[in-house]
């Protein structure tokens, strides 16, 4: 029998409280958060984005970002990991044209493993678009062997979801999805993961080699994927994770400053100014993301409008935006709390916020972004 989440009506706050528990050992240990994502699984939000006649929760695309942003204010490397499955499940939903998927996708609403991505490859230049290896064919097994400079929770994911050129003979942008599922894929670790933020991500490199079937690749290109849903997707709920990063640093702040006021009754505190100017940087972050999703959700069905340039250009602008903002609004909220802020024993301690917020213009690089969108403003005309 299938079944159904409805994630409404389970006890969210109590995965939240899994996340609070365990996000300071996550961090100090750079280990993967284990019993967070165990909580999300009970809880069925690892199926929240797969539509109900599958067995999931059938959310839209800000329902998952409202679930991230929560995520993020526990625990940044559980809310990334949360995100980056939903990615790929929702890449699977919205490209994955053949009954194959269709019961892949009954599998994963059924059982909740975790789908990981490996879409970087060494000696590409971090260009996503592009693959140097490649399918191998042999009637209908096919083989792949991927060198991925990170692909995160690599080790604890059930599926990973890999790029590659078409075939052989395909040029470099000619690329396929292939739904690697373990054991029939290894993973090799080329590298470790030892990171100022974002630790229990457990994201180093691996060398890939996997077996399937051809039903194990996606029907549409990897670049209408990409454009259509993966990245659109990928951006919207990083933004929704890194602004539960800034919620949290925003709470301690407002935090310190009532502390401040309990001290003098009667006088504003002077940190009450810096804090009302916190809540506009803050808020710019959630019209950013929201806004964001809500551009996604009209124009869904619309792979035309999805595709154009000027939407690649703003759904880019999401991810460099969110990413600047987090980092402004935990470095301003680290002025607020001071040396309480700065230290890493006390109720009011940004460190962690501070570092992990510095990740998200890291990890995928702000710059190649910006640097893909110089290459789109030569043709884009704007409006």
């Amino acid at each position: 029998m299938t079944t159904v989440y409805d994630t409404d009506t389970l006890a969210v706050s109590e995965v939240l409280a899994v996340l609070r528990e365990h996000a300071g050992a996550v961090d100090r240990d750079a280990r993967f958060p284990a019993e967070s994502v165990d909580a999300m699984r009970r809880a069925g939000l690892l199926a929240a984005g797969i539509p109900t006649e599958f067995g999931g929760g059938g959310q839209s695309l800000t329902e998952l970002a409202h679930t991230a942003r929560a995520l993020g204010a526990e625990c940044a490397s559980s809310a990334m990991i949360f995100v980056m499955h939903q990615s790929q499940v929702l890449s699977i939903v919205r490209h994955g044209k053949s009954d194959a998927m269709e019961s892949l996708l009954r599998r994963i609403a059924a059982e909740q493993p975790l789908v990981a991505s490996a879409t970087t490859e060494i000696n590409i230049g971090g260009d996503v678009r592009t693959s140097s290896c490649a399918v191998e064919y042999d009637g209908e097994r096919i083989t792949l062997s991927k060198t991925a400079p990170v692909i995160s929770y690599g080790e604890y994911a059930q599926f990973v979801l890999a790029t590659a050129r078409r075939s052989q003979d395909s040029p470099p942008s000619d690329q396929v999805l292939v739904v690697c599922e373990k054991p029939n894929v290894e993973l090799r670790k080329i590298g470790e993961w030892d990171t100022l933020g974002f630790r229990g991500t457990c994201s180093p490199g691996f060398q890939l080699e996997a077996t399937a079937t051809t039903s194990n690749i996606l029907g549409d290109n990897y670049g209408d994927i990409s454009s259509q849903t993966m990245l659109p997707a990928a951006h919207v709920l990083w933004g929704s994770a890194w602004l539960g990063i800034a919620d949290a640093a925003v709470a301690k702040a407002r935090k310190s400053v009532r502390k401040s006021a309990s001290r003098t009754p009667g006088e504003t505190p002077p940190a009450a100014l810096r804090l009302a100017e916190l809540y506009v940087v803050h808020e710019q972050l959630v019209d950013t993301v929201f806004g964001a999703a809500a551009k996604f959700e009209a124009i869904a069905d619309s792979p035309a409008e999805l595709g154009a340039i000027g939407f690649a250009v703003k759904i880019n602008n999401v991810k460099v935006t969110a990413s600047t903002l987090v980092i402004d609004i935990v470095g301003k909220a680290l002025q607020i709390c001071g040396i309480s802020g700065y230290r890493q024993d006390g109720d009011l301690s940004v460190g962690r916020h501070l570092r992990d917020a510095h990740g998200s213009a890291i990890m995928v690089s702000n710059e190649r972004i910006l640097g893909h969108n110089s290459q789109l403003a030569l043709v884009y005309k704007g409006k």
